[in-house]
Formats: C-alpha cells, structure tokens, sequence
C-alpha cells in the first residue's frame, strides 16, 4: 500500500537576512548575576535558584525564590554567565520577557523583577496582577 503524500516541503537558501535572536524568559542583569553567584558559593548541593509565583498580598501574586537541587521536568531553565535559574512552570507565562536585578540602597537588599507583564503592583511592591 503507497502512503499518501500530505504536503511538499522545499528548501531554500535566504542570504542577507537576520535570524531574530530567541529572547530568553528571563534576563539577569550583572548585579543579580554576582548575587546569585554569591548565595550559591559553597553550596554545591544546588544547581542554582529557582523563580516561582503564589497567590499572595494584597494584588494576588508575588514571587518566590528558592534554591533548587534538582531540575523539576516542567521548569524552564535559563543560564546566563554561569548561572542556572530555574522558572517554575506555573511562572513561566508571567515571567516572559522579565529582567531580573539586584539592588542594594541603605536599607535594603532585594532582587527586583522588571516585568512588562505586571497590570498592577500593591503599595508596598511584594504584590502583582497580569
């Protein structure tokens, strides 16, 4: 018995065009990169941190951050300068596209996530809603 044919492909050569780069679901700026690297020194148990989301606060969800020894089958996996973050898969579509930094004021020390997905943050900034 023939198989039927469904379709036909063809393939061509393109010159003068540019791939657009595949956008990682999350970037690390310098500052996080180096705080990660300093959390995870000497702790060869974890192979990195990983980025989720809950339901909290007072806008409905806000992230954690924890480190992770093993790589779950559903999390995203994004390394950047010899670091490992992992994204939790019920983060990965809030996540897309988001920067994460580290500040250091006075007063405080936290990562920051610049997220072009947040619809709205509470006053404090703990919480957020897509």
């Amino acid at each position: 018995m023939a198989s039927k044919i469904v379709a036909t492909a063809t393939v061509r050569a393109v010159k003068n065009r540019k791939l657009l780069p595949v956008r990682a679901a999350l970037s690390l700026t310098p500052a996080a990169v180096n705080r990660i690297k300093q959390l995870l020194d000497g702790k060869s148990e974890y192979i990195g941190l990983k980025v989720g989301v809950r339901q909290r606060g007072c806008n409905g969800l806000s992230y954690t951050l924890d480190y992770a020894s093993v790589k779950d089958k559903m999390d995203e996996e994004v390394v950047q300068d010899g670091v490992k973050v992992l994204i939790d898969k019920k983060a990965q579509l809030s996540l897309l596209g988001t920067e994460m930094d580290f500040v250091q004021t006075d007063l405080s020390a936290e990562f920051v996530f610049n997220n072009p997905n947040i619809k709205g943050t509470c006053g404090c900034g703990e919480s957020f809603s897509i």
